[in-house]
């Protein structure tokens, strides 16, 4: 039976949506939402469509394709067809140009926006996600009990059956597939959504060894080789697992579109060297300290500049990456997309609300070795952070 999201949670989506809207645009005149993600958001389903919110009137999405399927997964009170934007502008009212409709202007590309303003003129575009990002970073108890299923099916994958699908003399990819079919098999949906430009992720960032160093263009602490050049993904074909290789995997898990972050790391065959062992419980002090910050009005930049600024030279060589590739951050909001606000990382001073949901990720590049740490999705609560992802430390050790 198709899953539909109820009504009362869709109108109160919307109404906080306005409400923001007021509060940091008071002159807004009309907002235009393109990208599916913010669509499902407000509607319930995530179809080929324009959704139009007028300030003085009710919003109504516009469906290109499938109608049909809107209706059927679908509590949104007003879905109409459409051919082209001319359609939607027709049924909008009043049709002269506006002097400023907001777009999610960091996800359109400049094709569309152009295409749109073809049938929307207005004397310019603002940008809608310091609003909507804001709004869906506070989660209501509706998604909060599919972010905890989401996070129950990822506990149980990575600490309990993860360690089963490692043998030695198998590649990257080998695992990447069978670690594929696990996650669907217990309950993940297949995919996870990022709001990062040109990201495409296979399963996740995997590595056996020093490929969990290897470089990568993804903006987070690990490494991953990949197939290779044109396929930087899944994991190579050539690394297979060796006796004292740690394996590192980094890898969301989605239930009903909503997702949860986690990393474990496991010692195959035997324990991992002094340095690294030493460095992995260091990364797992730092996530207890984070977690327990993880409260009510705490700031994010603040959180981030305490625990850098605690952190000795020596540690910060190779923390949150290796050498000079280092992540700007210690953690990030998770959702719709499994890279949302909050941030943990300067810049983000807006004070954390009960209901948000962050993934904290504190990690430490070991030459010769891999990368170590930790990562969990966290709930943000008067008491601190609570994890939904489990509480293994690792490394989990894993007999040959």
């Amino acid at each position: 039976m198709t899953s539909q999201v109820p009504r009362a949670e869709l109108d109160d989506r919307m109404q906080r949506f306005r409400s923001r809207m007021e509060a940091i645009c008071p002159d807004w005149e009309l907002a235009a939402f393109l990208g599916r993600v913010n669509q499902y958001y407000l509607t319930g389903t995530m179809q080929d469509g324009l959704l139009l919110v007028p300030r003085d009137g009710d919003a109504v999405f516009w469906v290109r394709r499938s109608l049909e399927r809107a209706c059927a997964e679908s509590l949104f009170p007003d879905m109409r067809p459409m051919r082209s934007f001319r359609d939607a502008a027709q049924g909008m009212k009043p049709a002269r140009g506006r002097r400023t409709i907001h777009i999610e202007a960091d996800l359109v590309p400049y094709g569309l926006v152009e295409r749109f303003r073809k049938h929307f003129p207005c004397d310019e575009l603002g940008s809608l996600e310091p609003v909507i990002g804001r709004v869906r970073s506070v989660k209501s108890p509706y998604e909060l009990e599919i972010i905890e299923r989401a996070g129950a099916i990822h506990r149980r994958a990575m600490e309990d059956k993860v360690p089963g699908l490692l043998r030695e003399g198998m590649s990257e990819a080998e695992f990447a597939c069978d670690l594929y079919r696990l996650m669907v098999s217990e309950g993940h949906e297949g995919t996870v959504r990022f709001a990062m430009f040109n990201v495409d992720i296979a399963v996740g960032q995997l590595g056996f060894g020093e490929n969990s160093l290897y470089p990568t263009s993804f903006n987070g602490p690990g490494g991953c080789r990949g197939v290779g050049p044109a396929a930087p993904v899944l994991g190579s074909r050539d690394r297979r697992l060796r006796v004292g290789d740690l394996v590192f995997v980094d890898l969301g898990c989605s239930v009903e579109g909503y997702a949860t972050d986690k990393t474990m790391i496991y010692a195959f065959g035997r324990p991992l060297p002094r340095e690294a062992s030493a460095s992995h419980a260091r990364c797992v002090e730092i996530q207890g300290r984070i977690a327990a910050s993880l409260k009510p009005g705490a700031i994010p930049s603040t959180i981030y500049s305490t625990v850098m600024e605690s952190l000795d030279p020596g540690f910060l060589e190779h923390f949150m990456g290796f050498g000079s590739r280092r992540a700007e951050f210690l953690g990030h909001g998770v959702g719709l997309q499994i890279d949302e606000p909050p941030v943990i990382a300067e810049g983000f001073d807006e004070p954390l609300i009960e209901g948000m949901v962050l993934a904290v990720e504190p990690k430490r590049g070991v030459p010769g070795v891999g990368m170590v740490g930790t990562e969990n999705t966290y709930l943000v609560t008067a008491e601190g952070g609570r994890s939904l992802t489990g509480t293994c430390a690792g490394p989990i050790l894993i007999d040959a």
